[in-house]
């Protein structure tokens, strides 16, 4: 009798040890999450300045300015909830949309390389400059994601924070952020 209440003391000593940094390690990617939605929605709330002012000066971009303006509408429709960031299927729909913001943004900008007028706009390069720096935000902003459900999914599948995870929280594993655009993985090769 003695040894099997000695056992269980031991296993929920064991098991508490884990108790509390299952959640932490899930607020933590949840945070990370906000985080990069933060900086997407920034991206999407330039968009329209930046539309505007091509608008003024290349009118006859327009098929480009509608491939803009329809990709913002939908990865501001593209919704995850942090409480979902373990569904792969709504990880993918988001990065798809974001994607393709991001793909029209890059067609945008390379088709105001025709007008010298508007790349020397001080409106125009200010925007530029804030679209670069929000760019480089979301990408720091993603990475600090990953790094956070790395370490949840880590702290869910180890010894004895597994016992919690599994047992108190029912805890699955959360998705990181993937790239979808095709080729994303590889450098792009400049020829001069």
């Amino acid at each position: 009798m003695k040894n099997i209440i000695l056992i269980s003391a031991a296993a929920l000593s064991l098991s508490a040890c884990g108790v509390n940094s299952v959640p932490t390690a899930e607020e933590e990617a949840k945070a990370a999450w906000a985080n990069v939605e933060n900086d997407y929605q920034r991206r999407a709330d330039l968009v329209p300045n930046l539309v505007n002012t091509v608008k003024g000066f290349a009118a006859q971009e327009q098929e480009v300015l509608t491939e803009v303006t329809a990709a913002r509408a939908s990865a501001t429709q593209t919704r995850i909830d942090a409480d979902d960031l373990d569904d792969p299927a709504a990880m993918q729909r988001y990065s798809e949309a974001q994607d393709q913001l991001s793909g029209a943004l890059s067609r945008l900008l390379v088709s105001v390389e025709r007008y010298p007028d508007l790349r020397s706009q001080e409106n125009f390069l200010m925007l530029q400059s804030q679209l670069e720096g929000l760019e480089n935000r979301i990408a720091i902003s993603r990475r600090d994601y990953n790094d956070a459900v790395r370490m949840y999914n880590t702290e869910i599948r180890t010894f004895p924070s597994l016992i919690a995870a599994r047992f108190i929280y029912g805890a699955e594993p959360m998705q990181p952020y993937e790239a979808t655009t095709e080729g994303a993985e590889e450098a792009p090769t400049v020829e001069f």
